[in-house]
């Protein structure tokens, strides 16, 4: 069969559709993308905001509208959330986030896929290739959440943590390595917990050194880590250079007051302690990190202390949400409720400190020579411009000749000058840049 996969949210949203993809694969059916012909179209759905839960009932509108006659199975956190609203949309099948990992099974069930002819296990080439995981791919270890901030409605429609074995994380990430996969992100709703479940509580070193010892994988990345869940000793695994200096650590607010109210087991002193911990261990470290603004009961002096406190801690990267009050949580029952006007407000002076403390980062290595991982290209006159990062997370872009394949390569990376939202760097292969006037700012000779 044809079958189409589609994702919108977290990359833990992500890093499970790709897992069905490479199963889908593995299973004999082909693999199509959006506007190619489907026999069957899986759909995860996001809840995190109001906007998400709005998307997704929108693209699932769009789908079936587009494909009228193709067999359409929605999953995912709205899908857990509304099964009834989402049956509603036309879709012929709901499946909760509890039965996920088993979707391919029950499509088999339902008979709404129907058996084909199983790839050999040799062809691992074709199984990489699906679901654009060549490059980067988000492995799923962990699902569910045991904590209870008061704004999350993720850990209502996910459940209570559960980890996946780590003997099974080490051959599947094998696997990806054999099929040309040159980096993995490790994904979980709650990532930290890992292993608590089975009662090991440094689980989450335990996966990392399993995977950096047990396979050849040339880039580890990790994904979002809840600070309280980390102790210094974890930051000596960065030793070895193939785990990338990046961590995303959701701080939500930089008020104690607020912390308390959201549940959030951290600290202003523990936050701080924790990011000194992390950059004495690990260098050129990003740490970059989510904000909630307009929290019930955060006045403008909270917002100023939370602000100030941001400043203070020099994120790579601030990802900043509005708060989005969802019926369900206990945050939507408090009094309190900010206003709008006020929560715009406070949200572009976040974000434009968060500019500001990314452009800082970003111009801290210009000049410097780095590893860079080429992910995507495109046409660009008669060259190919070429898009990458660097182990912690900086954007670059370079200029190569259109003979020239940086796809999927790891190469060492003059990083020579500024762009809106990245740096450009100079490779080898690299031409002089040709961007337009005024979009790129050098930083001396480009041929040094």
């Amino acid at each position: 069969m044809r079958i189409r996969v589609d994702s919108i949210g977290c990359r833990l949203n992500i890093g499970e559709m790709d897992a069905l993809a490479r199963r889908f694969a593995g299973s004999g059916h082909r693999m199509v993308g959006p506007g190619e012909l489907a026999d069957l179209v899986v759909f995860n759905t996001c809840a995190v905001t109001h906007v998400a839960s709005r998307k997704s009932r929108k693209v699932t509108r769009q789908i079936r509208r587009a494909l009228p006659d193709v067999k359409l199975v929605v999953t995912g956190c709205y899908a857990d959330l509304s099964p009834a609203e989402t049956s509603s949309l036309g879709v012929d099948l709901v499946v909760s986030n509890l039965d996920k990992d088993r979707l391919h099974e029950i499509l088999e069930e339902k008979g709404l896929i129907t058996p084909a002819d199983p790839i050999p296990a040799s062809d691992v080439d074709h199984l990489g290739a699906v679901a654009g995981t060549r490059t980067r791919a988000f492995l799923k270890v962990q699902d569910g959440c045991d904590n209870r901030c008061t704004f999350c409605i993720v850990t209502v429609a996910r459940g209570d943590s559960r980890s996946r074995p780590i003997e099974d994380l080490v051959r599947e990430v094998r696997t990806l390595v054999d099929s040309g996969t040159r980096e993995v992100v490790l994904t979980g709703v709650h990532l930290g917990s890992f292993g608590h479940d089975k009662g090991r509580p440094y689980g989450l070193e335990e996966l990392v050194e399993g995977l950096l010892k047990k396979t050849s994988l040339s880039r580890l990345r990790l994904s979002s880590l809840e600070p309280w869940d980390l102790r210094p000793e974890l930051f000596d695994l960065w030793s070895d250079s193939r785990l990338q200096p990046h961590l995303h650590l959701p701080l939500q607010s930089g008020c104690d007051a607020t912390l308390a109210r959201m549940a959030r087991h951290t600290s202003q002193k523990d936050f701080s302690a924790l990011l000194d911990a992390a950059r004495a261990r690990i260098p050129d470290l990003a740490i970059s990190t989510d904000l909630i603004v307009g929290f019930p009961n955060e006045c403008d002096a909270e917002f100023e202390e939370s602000i100030g406190f941001v400043r203070e801690m020099s994120f790579s990267r601030l990802h900043v949400f509005r708060y989005s009050r969802r019926e369900g949580t206990a945050a939507a029952s408090m009094d309190g409720q900010v206003s709008e006007q006020a929560i715009a407000d406070r949200s572009a002076r976040m974000h434009e400190l968060g500019a500001d403390l990314e452009e800082r980062y970003r111009h801290d290595f210009i000049g410097r020579r780095m590893d860079v991982l080429w992910e995507t290209e495109e046409q660009f006159g008669d060259d190919l411009r070429w898009s990458g990062l660097t182990g912690n997370y900086l954007r670059v872009l370079t200029e190569t000749a259109p003979e020239v394949d940086l796809s999927n390569q790891v190469t060492p990376t003059k990083l020579r000058g500024r762009l809106p939202g990245a740096l450009y760097g100079h490779t080898d292969h690299s031409r002089p840049p040709s961007f337009e006037h005024g979009d790129l700012t050098m930083e001396g000779n480009y041929r040094s």
